[in-house]
């Protein structure tokens, strides 16, 4: 009966002695440094800069078309300058509209993109952890969640190099 408690008590011990294996990451440099968030964010300003370049065009043409019907107004009766300025109006607020747009599906697609990053990189910290056999990986940032740790236990630049490597551009 002794030896049946005395090996009882020692599995206790053993188990309550395991050591629990725990990393953390900086969140922001493992986003941050991702290359496929870099080639997304690379791609997604290319939009962007072709936006700028048609809005930027789109409103030469529109303050052209002004001016030009400001000339055209001063040969013109009071009924058609007001017709005529209605027409400018209107093709203003269609303009405004088409830019709208555009910058909202741009906006859209950008917050896609980046949530998709972020589940990625979630994902791929969970897999890293139990392939492994790590019990827990904390995640640091601006905000504080892990106010210290010691440089053998930040992951970042090792688990951010392992997902650079997995990262398949397409």
């Amino acid at each position: 009966m002794k030896n049946l408690a005395l090996c009882f008590l020692t599995l206790i011990m053993l188990i309550a002695c395991k050591q629990q294996k725990i990393g953390f990451v900086d969140n922001v440099v493992l986003i941050n440094e991702y290359q496929e968030r870099i080639d997304v964010e690379s791609r997604l300003q290319v939009k962007i800069n072709a936006f700028k370049t048609r809005t930027d065009s789109l409103r030469s043409a529109f303050e052209l078309e002004i001016k030009e019907a400001e000339l055209k107004a001063r040969k013109m009766s009071q009924s058609s300058i007001q017709k005529l300025s209605q027409e400018l109006q209107q093709k203003e607020q269609i303009l405004q509209q088409k830019v709208q747009l555009e910058q909202q599906s741009i906006a859209q697609e950008s917050q896609t993109l980046n949530d998709s990053i972020i589940n990625k990189v979630i994902d791929f910290v969970k897999d890293y952890g139990k392939s492994n056999n790590f019990d827990f990986i904390l995640g640091s940032n601006e905000a504080g969640s892990v106010l210290y740790g010691e440089d053998a236990l930040d992951l970042t630049q090792e688990m951010l190099k392992a997902m650079n490597k997995a990262y398949v551009k397409n």
